[in-house]
């Protein structure tokens, strides 16, 4: 039984590497190798969650990577989030203003941060930085055949190292999601104060006040979507890398175009979902 498990895996590996090399060794990126790329990517999206509920389970590697990935990334999340929460308010007070609504800043502020701009500036960033890293991490492991070395071992490599990472990630980016949230906020109460006078009380009460359920909680459902797809992006375009060293470097910069655009088209679709229900 284990011997049959461990040929359909196998299978799938050679199946979808077989793909990989199709389209990585290709001259141009045709309609037909793009076609071929998404067929593959769904292989091994599928045989993660099928890997997923597949013993034995990971749990210290799986804490590492919640720590490499949130923990690391709280310094540039939050400094990116205070940035664009001040921006925000710096630039909407004057036209807000021409119309006497200045009292209105904070909720709008408040809204905009909560609903679209901190998931998807926060998605993109985990994009840029973990994305890359986990393509980059396992193209190096699969160039000097670590991941070989793995499954002559008896290890499952792909548990032990596409999980971990992929869960990681969806469960992590929706945390950093509300950290980027907290300091934009607290960035937009800056950016108020700059040329007005508002107490720290009042700006949150105007900010919760403006606030409601609908708009707090469809954000948080994509952000788990965007971490999933950061990680399987990331994990997809490493662990199918087969152009040597030159296909490290390639493997992290095509999963953090890919991530980045598949955020775009995930929020297009929750937002039209949600759309319906407001």
């Amino acid at each position: 039984m284990v011997d049959t498990i461990d040929k359909e895996k196998n299978k799938e590996t050679k199946d979808a590497q077989t793909i990989c090399e199709v389209v990585n060794n290709r001259e141009g990126y045709t309609l037909t190798s793009f076609f071929a790329d998404m067929g593959a990517l769904a292989t091994f999206t599928l045989r993660f969650f099928k890997e997923a509920f597949r013993p034995p389970y990971e749990f210290n590697e799986f804490l590492r990577q919640c720590y490499l990935i949130g923990f690391k990334s709280l310094g540039l999340v939050g400094i990116t989030g205070f940035i664009m929460g001040l921006v925000l308010t710096i630039q909407s007070r004057p036209t807000l203003a021409v119309f006497g609504a200045e009292a209105w800043l904070p909720a709008m502020v408040a809204i905009s941060i909560v609903r679209e701009i901190g998931p998807v500036i926060t998605a993109v960033i985990c994009a840029g930085k973990v994305g890359s890293s986990i393509g980059a991490e396992l193209a190096s492991m699969k160039v000097t055949e670590q991941i070989d070395a793995m499954e002559v071992s008896g290890i499952n490599p792909f548990n032990y190292i596409v999980v971990t990472r992929v869960l990681a990630c969806t469960f992590m980016i929706p945390l950093l999601t509300i950290f980027a949230d907290a300091i934009g906020l607290l960035g937009g109460f800056a950016g108020v104060n700059i040329k007005g006078d508002t107490s720290f009380s009042l700006y949150f009460l105007q900010v919760f006040n403006s606030l409601d359920f609908i708009d707090l909680f469809p954000a948080l459902i994509k952000s788990f979507f965007f971490g999933q797809a950061v990680g399987i992006i990331g994990c997809y375009k490493g662990y199918n890398c087969n152009q040597g060293t030159e296909g490290v470097g390639k493997a992290a910069n095509s999963a953090v175009v890919m991530a980045s655009l598949s955020i775009f088209v995930i929020d297009m679709i929750a937002v039209q979902i949600t759309s319906f229900f407001m």
